[in-house]
């Protein structure tokens, strides 16, 4: 190696120097129609613009016209072509001829981080990077403006031909079609049309230029800036590397290969995989294959030893009860900001259709695919998907629900099962006013029952004469007892209407009739059609106390949203603690009632109000113990008037009853009670959407 570093010699260092003055706006122009000897720098370039984002350049070159070379007729002909016989400003060839020529640019290569310009001066390199190199080629455009200027009299004349005593068309009815939502896939493809990408293209303005000539003042000036203004090579620190640095950069070390995992088919889980993700997760994914599972089927695919509390905490983050077996949510299936596959319909709209789906099998155990598509009003493609998730069609019964009742699972849980049955009243209340139905209309009819049997009046005197006498032995026992302990004093309670507070049931041991969720359905005789089920004596105290809390935050709220409040408080009770059993809305209505901090606004509704029967129940915060108290009372006997006030009415109450009440207070009153809508002031709850 020493014999060959001998025979090649140093003979020379250069200095290199990088220069950075032209570095972001420093373009290489190349010909490659034109012979190198021919080059344009003589000639007069009469316009030139750029398009700085796209790197788009175009120069008009004006022509030699008296030139042999040149066909002045050819020239004649093309502009007449272009711009017709008129004169007007925006003709392209002012001349009546072809006297110039405009070339367009495209780009040689879009990486210019290897190429640069370098001049080379007294020993010294100095070397500026490019910003782009582009190609000048002759620009044909003007053939595209004729050939417009060749149909545009075309369709002249055809419109002058016809004739002027034509009979006025007849009226023609449309049809009215409007497009669907774009899809994401729909939304890619278009992007990268050609027919977008070009109006992209033209939505960028021209830059207009001053062109400077080769030998001109100003570009000798400009040259000037290829030099590196600095020499000290501090300052070039790019050109400053150690050996090590400039050996990694002509040999950059090896990255790591990383281990490709197998692609397998979507439908197909890897349970290897699966066991690597947190409980959760695992959970999530296996929902979202199988759509819906029993509890137990569950467990089996887990890891053996998992405990089945910590599942049961996950799976009900991502699915809901039906019929005892967990279906997937359809926020989980259909996230948010996504579209249907088959449609483009919104994600949002897609998971109520499927809500209501899923809350019609709580209900029966078939459904019919042509009273579901009635109801939500989506593509057949979509509410087929739907059914095919949770369901399989039947002869003659429509779409029956895949999976039989898991009455093991809600016997053995169920604190989970009433936690599900409150969270699907919640769903339903909200399908009600989004698809505006009653849930009577979807009440399965009953079984025939055998025809009653009849029993005269003697019959039914002598029978509960019988009664009598077995009873008549447990009464005097019950009198004597009574008697004996005189000294204790038994609560009166108000008796209340037993259809409003049905015998509870919730210590059966076998389901009720008509049951599909682990709870009385619309079939059971024991099913209350206003929150379901009977008051649990154990849980009035915690209800009590639910209500007071709630007035206390919120002052103002319509029995609607209580329930709303209250259903959303159960759930989040941790499972295994809810007191709370079957609370009927007469029970919560009397636990407002009888708080003694609570009383009824009777605020007067239009008559062709919309708003619900509990929308119109308004209740407020009465007794805290507060000054304020007097202002919220004033503030409800405003409302007692009319169901929407002005704020200058409410001052006026106030400074009637109170003198002077400062703007702080007007403010929190209002704050705490009520809404604003178009300038008036509402009770919290009582706006008409």
């Amino acid at each position: 190696m020493a014999s060959g570093d001998d025979d090649d010699p140093i003979i020379e260092e250069i200095d290199v120097y990088l220069a950075k003055s032209l570095a972001d706006k420093l373009y290489l122009f190349q010909y490659p129609v034109q012979p190198a000897t021919m080059t344009y720098d003589d000639v007069t370039h009469l316009a030139a613009k750029i398009k700085p984002k796209q790197q788009r350049v175009e120069l008009e070159i004006s022509m030699d016209t008296v030139s042999p070379n040149y066909c002045r007729s050819k020239g004649e002909q093309i502009a007449l072509n272009v711009d017709g016989t008129g004169y007007d400003e925006t003709n392209t060839y002012s001349a009546k001829m072809m006297d110039k020529q405009t070339f367009s640019s495209i780009q040689a290569t879009t990486n210019t981080s290897r190429y640069a310009a370098a001049v080379f001066r007294k020993g010294e390199l100095h070397v500026t990077p490019l910003t782009g190199i582009l190609q000048m080629r002759p620009s044909f455009s003007y053939l595209d403006k004729a050939d417009n200027k060749t149909r545009e009299r075309e369709a002249a004349n055809e419109g002058g031909d016809s004739s002027q005593d034509e009979a006025e068309e007849e009226a023609k009815a449309i049809t009215v079609r409007f497009a669907r939502p774009e899809s994401e896939q729909a939304r890619q493809r278009r992007i990268q049309s050609y027919e977008f990408l070009q109006k992209k293209q033209a939505e960028e303005p021209w830059v207009h230029l001053t062109y400077h000539g080769v030998k001109g003042g100003r570009s000798e000036h400009e040259r000037q800036y290829l030099f590196c203004q600095s020499v000290d090579a501090s300052e070039n620190s790019e050109l400053v590397k150690t050996p090590k640095e400039y050996l990694a950069m002509l040999m950059p070390p090896l990255a790591e290969e990383k281990v490709v995992k197998p692609v397998g088919p979507s439908n197909v889980l890897s349970m290897a995989q699966l066991r690597t993700l947190p409980l959760g997760e695992q959970v999530k994914t296996l929902m979202k294959n199988v759509k819906v599972m029993p509890f137990a089927n569950l467990m089996g695919l887990l890891a053996s030893g998992t405990d089945s509390t910590s599942v049961l905490r996950c799976i009900q983050q991502v699915a809901l009860l039906v019929q005892g077996n967990w279906v997937i949510k359809s926020d989980v299936l259909y996230p948010k900001n996504t579209f249907s596959a088959h449609s483009g319909v919104p994600a949002e709209v897609l998971c109520r259709g499927r809500d209501f789906v899923m809350w019609r099998f709580t209900l029966e155990r078939s459904v019919m695919r042509k009273e579901i598509a009635s109801i939500i009003k989506l593509p057949p493609e979509d509410v087929k998907e739907f059914l095919e998730h949770v369901a399989a069609p039947r002869a003659n019964r429509g779409w029956e629900f895949l999976l039989p009742t898991d009455v093991d699972f809600i016997k053995k849980h169920p604190d989970v099962a009433h936690r599900q049955n409150m969270l699907w009243l919640g769903i339903q209340s909200k399908l009600e006013k989004v698809f505006n139905f009653s849930k009577e209309d979807f009440v399965p009819k009953k079984s025939a029952q055998p025809d009653p049997v009849h029993i005269s009046g003697e019959q039914r005197l002598k029978m509960a004469q019988e009664r009598a006498q077995e009873n008549q032995s447990t009464l005097q026992k019950d009198l004597e007892d009574r008697r004996a302990g005189s000294s204790i004093h038994i609560k009166q309670e108000p008796v209340s209407n037993s259809e409003d507070e049905p015998m509870d049931t919730s210590c059966s041991s076998s389901i009720p009739n008509g049951s599909l969720n682990g709870y009385p359905s619309a079939t059971s005789p024991n099913f209350d059609h206003t929150n379901g089920g009977s008051p649990a004596n154990t849980a009035y105290p915690e209800l009590q106390d639910f209500v007071i809390k709630t007035f206390r935050k919120h002052f103002v709220i319509t029995l609607n949203e209580l329930k709303r409040l209250f259903n959303l408080h159960v759930a989040s009770i941790p499972v295994g603690r809810s007191v709370f059993h079957s609370i009927s809305d007469h029970m919560l209505q009397d636990a407002i009632l009888l708080s003694q901090q609570c009383k009824q606004i009777m605020v007067p509704f239009p008559a062709q109000t919309k708003a619900a029967p509990d929308e119109q129940k308004v209740f407020g915060l009465w007794e805290t113990g507060e000054d304020f108290d007097k202002h919220r009372r004033l503030l409800y006997d405003v409302f007692t008037k009319n169901y929407r006030v002005r704020r200058n009415i409410i001052q006026a109450r106030l400074a009637q009853e109170l003198g002077d009440v400062s703007k702080a207070d007007i403010d929190r009153l209002l704050n705490e009670c009520c809404s604003s809508h178009a300038g008036m002031w509402y009770l919290k709850g009582t706006i008409q959407s």
